[in-house]
């Protein structure tokens, strides 16, 4: 294991980057979002990275997220209907398409700034805002704002437990360390964001 990360470590910090922006990529497809630890992603590239890697972190993880969720919008735009009607929306489940499109008609683009905070349905709510015709610029502009703010928190969160890894006596892996306390800072700062989400989807 600790060979392994040595390994991490001395990729290229131009390879880490593409690596981690693919990732947010994929973190923003319906389904296989659930499956793609994104977060973990941004905590582990900040482990393994150094204090000057920071925007360049910042920026993978914009870039991918804004490729992923415009792609999920233009299907939507598109094939919303069929897919709804689908198995791949019978997978999905009704009800989160449903409470998707009523957030969406609540909260309008702005609930795409809470979007990147949300399981499940933050690859959702892209899809379903295409299929509502929302406007492409009032789609991006939110969600550029909500990926910069979901970016920056775990940026800031890996930075902090990167640094406390350096106070651990033994020297502990800073990926190891800043992936862990990331981890558990993420869950006490985010389980507000979902509670109130739970609300308004109910």
């Amino acid at each position: 294991m600790t060979q392994w990360l040595a390994q991490v470590e001395e990729l290229p910090i131009l390879v880490l980057m593409g690596a981690l922006g693919l990732v947010m990529l994929f973190d923003a497809v319906p389904l296989l979002g659930v499956l793609i630890p994104g977060d973990v992603a941004i905590l582990a590239a900040v482990g393994v990275g150094r204090p000057s890697t920071g925007l360049a972190t910042f920026a993978a993880v914009l870039a991918g997220c804004l490729a992923g969720w415009s792609l999920s919008f233009l299907v939507g735009r598109r094939y919303a209907e069929r897919l709804r009607h689908s198995r791949i929306g019978g997978w999905i489940g009704e009800s989160r398409w449903s409470a998707a499109e009523g957030i969406l008609n609540h909260g309008g683009g702005r609930m795409m700034m809470v979007a990147p905070f949300l399981p499940v349905f933050n690859t959702l709510l892209p899809l379903a805002a295409g299929g509502l015709r929302m406007s492409y610029r009032r789609f991006l502009g939110c969600a550029t704002l909500g990926a910069a703010a979901w970016a920056g928190l775990y940026l800031a969160l890996g930075t902090a437990s990167r640094s406390l890894a350096g106070l651990l006596p033994q020297a502990p892996s800073p990926l190891l360390v800043t992936t862990g306390v990331g981890l558990a800072l993420a869950f006490v700062v985010l389980v507000g964001a979902r509670r109130r989400f739970s609300a308004l989807a109910g």
